[in-house]
């Protein structure tokens, strides 16, 4: 299905659609500050393991972010944030980046698999945070890319409707998408490490 959402117009009974779809197990997807990427809840295990497939990656290796509203819910996933690094990601957030944190036991729940670290996004997206806002919890994360073009990442939603309609769920037109993924910084050492220059400036 493709829904059509204004992100500077947000049709509440749109958003609690995709929230049902998200709470009974779908798989969306939906426009970030960046690029379209895959959703879906962090507690169904299913819907993980479709995004698994969808991503040809094996459930125990996977490594997607998690997108959240803010950042009141960091200390759900993750240990020992500095303060440093806490006020940092509220200066840069909502904005294109990920940051990388050490977590906690509830990623073994999430991932099925003893995992370490996981990505923390907060993207500067109408669409994006009020869907994780009203569904009341963050949603798993993962860029999908296009492997058959000289771009990176499909940036128009009619293309990803097209390529993904009878994968996912539900696919969100919140127009054209970016071609720029997020900027990827590791808080995980003693110092921080820029693992991938993205969309937002470097900062470390």
């Amino acid at each position: 299905m493709l829904i059509q959402i204004n992100p500077y117009n947000i049709d509440a009974r749109l958003i609690l659609q995709v929230v049902n779809c998200l709470k009974q197990g779908g798989v969306i997807i939906y426009p970030t500050d960046t690029v379209y990427t895959l959703g879906c809840s962090l507690t169904n295990r299913q819907a993980y393991e479709k995004v698994c497939k969808l991503k040809n990656v094996k459930p125990n290796k996977a490594n997607f972010s998690i997108v959240c509203y803010d950042l009141s819910h960091i200390t759900d996933f993750t240990i020992n944030v500095p303060t440093a690094v806490y006020k940092m990601m509220k200066r840069a957030l909502p904005g294109p980046y990920t940051f990388i944190l050490n977590g906690n036991h509830s990623l073994s729940k999430i991932y099925g698999y003893n995992k370490k670290t996981i990505g923390i996004r907060v993207p500067d997206n109408n669409i994006a945070r009020i869907i994780v806002e009203s569904l009341g919890a963050p949603i798993l994360s993962a860029s999908i890319k296009n492997e058959d073009t000289v771009l990176e990442y499909i940036t128009d939603p009619n293309d990803i409707y097209e390529l993904y309609q009878n994968q996912v769920d539900i696919v969100i037109d919140g127009g054209p998408g970016g071609n720029i993924p997020s900027t990827i910084i590791d808080y995980t050492g003693p110092e921080p490490l820029l693992i991938r220059e993205g969309a937002g400036a470097n900062i470390v």
